[in-house]
């Protein structure tokens, strides 16, 4: 204490505040203000924060000052999730051999009858702290550049929360959180803050995984998700350049609604790299791509689908069929085969370890609501909510240790 100034408010160890913080996660008591009153009277917080009877709990104010300073400076939420989970893998709770991806809307803290047409922009005169986080990450592929549609609403508290109605009933401003995890005991291996849309979750699925593998050396065998990490991009991405097995639901649309024949009902012959249709013509291609070099199209001569039978069913409106085969389709038909696999079907059971994490998060430690405005108030939150799941994970699973007798 002879470093620090006399005058002024007393300084607070930031180990302390950490532990209030934890303390708070973990037992869905948001308000900090409340929190300092809990830390105050309950003797398990204290011992916990190592106050003792008599030691003094910080101001709340002076959580808002760190979180905005030196917290946020130094990525110390970040560094205190990553120790967790180091603790996790020292404990074997961490097999490393098959991890799940999901993400989850969680509301932001921003009125949705106080939002702005997104034609027209934010007022000339907003600001805040909010506000220049948003323009921070205006070129950032997680928020501003995730899409280049332009939202229905903007919150001028938050101009960062996406408005979205994916929940089905009304539409509100909100973050993603998307989660990684190693599927032998659910622990979270990362976590990442996103704009509320499926771009940027599949961004933040390659990101997370990515930094699993460089600062834990993770290399799982096999990921498990829905059909928003169905993309051919993405399932080429986890095959090729990974090797991973694509235990995740293809994202398809090529089945067809006027009875017509659908891609499916063609048949791929690799060796001769050709559809066969239904009747039997070959469909070749001079492999030429298109939409933006991700796609092939094969086609038929227009002298066997003249004189075809199955025309009405095939191409009634063209002179001849044509179907597009994505580069990726490789990995695609892996990932189809292993859904058909009984190893598949154990896979999305599995997966859902990730959604019952997800309603722990909201109806136990209560975070259906964001307290933070902006992507590093949810960044903030979600490290801390991720970190309180793996510590009462963590002291679920391992022992406590014996008593020795004195």
């Amino acid at each position: 204490m002879r470093f620090y100034s006399t005058l002024g408010r007393p300084s607070v160890d930031p180990e302390l505040m950490i532990r209030m913080l934890i303390t708070g996660y973990c037992f869905g008591i948001r308000s900090e203000r409340r929190l300092c009153e809990e830390v105050h009277l309950n003797l398990a917080y204290r011992w916990f924060c190592r106050l003792g009877l008599d030691g003094q709990v910080p101001d709340h104010s002076t959580f808002s000052k760190n979180r905005h300073g030196r917290f946020r400076q130094s990525d110390l939420l970040r560094r205190v999730f990553e120790t967790v989970l180091q603790r996790c893998i020292r404990e074997g709770l961490v097999g490393g051999e098959a991890f799940a991806v999901d993400a989850s809307l969680i509301k932001a803290d921003a009125n949705r009858q106080r939002g702005i047409e997104g034609e027209k922009g934010l007022p000339a005169q907003a600001a805040g702290h909010a506000i220049d986080e948003y323009l921070a990450v205006l070129d950032d592929a997680a928020f501003g550049a995730a899409t280049e549609v332009t939202p229905k609403f903007i919150s001028p508290s938050d101009p960062a929360a996406r408005w979205t109605g994916a929940h089905g009933g009304q539409a509100f401003f909100g973050y993603s959180t998307n989660y990684l995890i190693d599927v032998d005991n659910a622990i979270i291996v990362d976590v990442e803050a996103t704009t509320a849309i499926r771009q940027a979750e599949v961004l933040a699925a390659k990101r997370m995984i990515e930094r699993s593998m460089e600062r834990f050396d993770l290399y799982p065998a096999k990921l498990m998700g829905d059909s928003a990490y169905g993309s051919a991009e993405m399932l080429g991405w986890l095959v090729y350049d990974h090797g991973f097995e694509p235990h995740v639901t293809v994202f398809d649309k090529s089945a067809r609604k006027d009875g017509t024949f659908s891609r499916d009902d063609f048949r791929f012959d690799l060796a001769h790299d050709a559809y066969i249709c239904p009747g039997g013509t070959s469909l070749t291609t001079t492999r030429t791509l298109v939409n933006d070099g991700a796609t092939m199209l094969y086609h038929a001569s227009k002298h066997a689908c003249t004189g075809c039978a199955l025309k009405p069913k095939c191409c009634p409106k063209e002179p001849a069929r044509k179907v597009p085969r994505s580069i990726h389709e490789g990995a695609r038909d892996m990932a189809r085969q292993i859904a058909r696999s009984c190893e598949g079907r154990v896979s999305r059971r599995l997966r859902k370890k990730v959604e019952m994490l997800f309603a722990h998060l909201k109806r136990i430690l209560k975070l259906d609501r964001l307290r933070l405005r902006g992507p590093n108030g949810a960044h903030d939150e979600f490290l801390l909510a991720a970190t309180a799941q793996n510590l009462r994970k963590l002291a679920k699973l391992i022992p406590m240790p014996s008593l020795q007798s004195a």
